[in-house]
């Protein structure tokens, strides 16, 4: 029978303090606040939860009359991945736009203006940014938000991300640890396994987050992925190899020594609710050495907080659990709770007040340099209305459906009169009928054909292939991973889908 140290409330209150949750709508709901003065030290935000950035700092001013100290975070990388301006596009670049760029004070910058937004809001944890390096041109998941495929650029552009942010008050928190990049299975959906060897690992995944922890990020972030050379059964986020024995081990022991907040991806996510489930994953997770449980992008109610709360308490109780560990991992979301009180991440503040002076143009200017523009021959900018294609792949869970994407807004203003029509996967069957729609709804008009990630969907090559030979002075926007080669009478690849990304392009096009 295991002896507890600690009183029942004080377990129950560590069990709620390593959870970090989510809700419905844009008020806290009162099962939320009553948890909050139980022990619930973070929340989780998604845009679901975000109307406009008054609405956020009032929300996130509810949750402080509760708890002062309260972490609030939000998964807000800029680029395609928005939860501040999810109805609207982001105001900033992706991370593989910053890294096509390669300048590091401007990545620098653009987090620093994004962090100073987050904390005019009351955010104080953002779940970015990205160090995945993305070696797998295929991966259906991370792509755009990767600094790149070379492993030096992605780490000094993640270490410049973690200082800006984080010089706003605002923690950082590294992911997918110990690497997302090779995978070609999305972990929304299912266990992704990477097979590289330990060699690679350590020259390739594990550089990136070895600059995070160097340039102080405060978080974490573990990925649900299998990495048999590490752990040939359990995925990194239960793994005690992956977490303990790595991540946070120090250097002496071939470790990184990060002594920070380790946080899980989305325990919902298939990779670990389909196998474990989400009571016994967390467990896993927090036996293996994570400190926060994040929950709440699919299950973000009351009911699923007190089974993940039981399920802690219990494994202790029935000794599965070790309540040192618990304790460790309840004491660690409390610290980085005091760090964001120090740094100064508190909602209220005016503009500068913290030394961070706003900087509104960061992202375009971003944006702007990260075009790549290609020219097969002389173009004339566009002077008349257009006809912008879209042609639209089904978007992975972490981007959302929800969030607009193109340049057909963004051109549209430049050149009114401007249309678009969106078109998905017909299959190669449905290709000739849909071209000729295309055509038929262009009628004499300049055609631009909108793509994301061509070089994966061989439907959508497929279309702009025949598109191009219908129409060769068709001008061509790639929003995604520039793989494939340059195509059409004017290619411009943008690097991301980012609202900022579709003006930069419409500004080209019509020869702004």
């Amino acid at each position: 029978m295991t002896t507890l140290l600690n009183s029942a409330g004080t377990l129950t209150r560590d069990a709620l303090t390593v959870l970090q949750p989510g809700f419905t709508g844009t008020e806290a709901p009162d099962w939320l606040l009553r948890r909050l003065g139980e022990g619930l030290a973070s929340v989780g935000l998604f845009g679901r939860n975000i109307a406009s950035p008054d609405q956020l700092a009032a929300l996130t001013a509810q949750l402080r009359a509760e708890r002062e100290d309260i972490l609030v975070a939000i998964d807000e990388e800029g680029g395609d991945v928005t939860r501040l301006e999810v109805r609207g596009g982001s105001s900033f670049p992706g991370n593989l736009a910053l890294g096509a760029v390669d300048d590091t004070q401007l990545t620098r910058d653009v987090a620093r203006e994004l962090g100073r937004r987050l904390a005019e809001c009351g955010v104080n944890l953002n779940w970015a940014p990205s160090a995945d390096v993305n070696s797998n041109p295929a991966n259906p998941v991370i792509g755009v938000r990767s600094f790149g495929a070379d492993p030096l650029l992605v780490a000094r552009h993640t270490a410049a991300y973690v200082e800006g942010l984080q010089s706003a008050g605002v923690a950082a928190c590294a992911k997918h640890f110990p690497g997302h990049g090779d995978t070609a299975v999305d972990s929304h959906h299912d266990l992704p396994r990477i097979a590289a060897g330990l060699r690679t690992l350590q020259e390739r995944e594990l550089v990136p987050f070895r600059a995070a922890i160097a340039a102080g990020t405060k978080a974490v972030m573990s990925a649900h992925i299998l990495l048999p050379a590490l752990d040939g059964t359990l995925p990194a986020t239960l793994s005690r190899n992956v977490l303990t024995g790595l991540l946070r081990a120090p250097a002496s022991e071939g470790g990184l020594g990060f002594d920070g907040l380790i946080v899980t991806d989305g325990m919902e996510m298939q990779a670990i609710s389909a196998v474990y489930g989400i009571e016994r994953g967390s467990v896993l997770a927090i036996a293996a050495g994570a400190d926060a449980i994040c929950v709440g992008g699919g299950l973000a109610d009351e009911d699923t907080v007190l089974r993940l709360r039981d399920a802690l308490v219990r494994a202790v109780r029935d000794g599965e659990l070790s309540e040192k560990r618990l304790a460790d991992a309840a004491a660690r979301v409390r610290a980085l709770a005091r760090w964001t009180r120090s740094a100064g991440a508190t909602p209220g503040a005016l503009p500068g007040e913290r030394g961070v002076a706003p900087a509104p143009e960061a992202g375009l200017v971003a944006a702007r340099r990260a075009l790549r523009v290609t020219r097969n021959g002389p173009y004339e900018p566009l002077t008349a209305p257009a006809y912008v294609a879209a042609f639209t792949p089904v978007a992975n869970i972490a981007v959302g459906d929800e969030t607009p994407w193109g340049v057909a807004a963004e051109l549209a203003r430049l050149v009114p009169g401007t249309e678009t029509g969106t078109y998905g996967n017909s299959g190669a069957a449905g290709t000739r009928a849909q071209i000729a729609e295309v055509l038929r709804a262009a009628g004499e008009r300049r055609i631009v054909a909108v793509v994301r990630d061509a070089h994966r969907h061989a439907w959508m090559s497929g279309a702009l292939d025949a598109l191009l030979d219908a129409r060769p002075d068709t001008v061509v926007v790639e929003m995604g991973v520039p793989q494939a080669a340059p195509r059409g009478a004017l290619h411009i690849a943008t690097h991301g889908a980012a609202r900022v990304c579709g003006r930069a392009a419409a500004e080209v096009i019509a020869g702004g």
